[in-house]
Formats: structure tokens, sequence, C-alpha cells
């Protein structure tokens, strides 16, 4: 049974954040929440799968300390661009546009390399340096992390 007052908590924590989307679940239900652009919900209630107990897993071994390999020469004085958030990774503003940034290419400061999704938003991503492209780390549609490297540039 979905406790209305519970219901009533989330659609109030939507709207005061501007929230489109809220999944929530716990041992017994799983509910999801959605607002359209007119400002109406839909929620839809989800059974929850009953999850078989597992057994303790055993203590992990501590492995010997080692340090951190060297980073490859290639890298020498390359300049990563980091993405500022996790999301999703898009190279371009449409499956059939030619990549904002591709190896090679030429940026300066306020070029856009990259649109990475979040929450249903797509963010441009500047480059924030000038140079040359001489990597994309990443393909389109990865989900990506924050601070993980998009592209390694040889500052100009």
């Amino acid at each position: 049974m979905i406790d209305i007052d519970r219901l009533r908590q989330l659609v109030d924590l939507m709207v005061e954040h501007d929230l489109t989307e809220v999944d929530v679940s716990d041992e017994d239900q799983s509910i999801t929440i959605k607002r359209g652009m007119g400002g109406s919900f839909a929620i839809t209630p989800q059974p929850v799968a009953a999850v078989a107990p597992t057994a303790p897993a055993a203590a992990p071994v501590a492995a010997p300390a080692t340090s951190a390999p060297a980073a490859p020469a290639a890298d020498d004085g390359l300049v990563a661009i980091e993405s500022p958030m996790v999301g999703t990774f898009y190279s371009a503003p449409d499956p059939d546009s030619p990549p904002f940034a591709a190896q090679g290419a030429s940026i300066g400061p306020d070029s856009v390399v990259c649109l990475v999704e979040a929450m249903k938003v797509f963010n441009e991503i500047k480059a924030e340096t000038s140079g040359t492209i001489e990597r994309v780390c990443v393909k389109d549609g990865d989900a990506i992390e924050f601070g993980q490297a998009l592209f390694m540039v040889r500052p100009a």
C-alpha cells in the first residue's frame, strides 16, 4: 500500500528542487514518480523482487602496497579535459552531425568539445584550454564519472 503522506513529501521535494523523476525503493516496494512538462505527475508502483540472502563475503586480503605506475611517455606535456560531472558522453549535438572536437582539432578555451547528459539535461563542456586534441579518451554514449579524462590536449 502506498503511503500518501510519503508520496506528498516526494512530490513536494520534486517541485522544490525542480526534479523531473524520482525513484524510491525499500524492502517492500519501489515507486517511480515522473513529472511532465505541464507539471503533471505519473506514479508507477513497481513490485520489488525477492532477493535470496547471500553468504557473508570472505574478509578481503590486503594486497601488498605498490607505487602507482608511471604515466606513459606519450602523455608527457598533455593536459586532460576532465568531466565536471557524472553523466553520458556525447561527441556531437546529434547522431548525424560531426563531433565537436576530434583528434587533431585545434581548440580554444571557449570551444565546446562535447555534451554530457545528466538528469536529462545536456550540458556543453568547454575546453578551458588552448591546443590540439591528441586523443579522445571516451566513446560516444559512454557513461562517464566526475573527473574522468575525456580528451588529452597538447597545449598551444
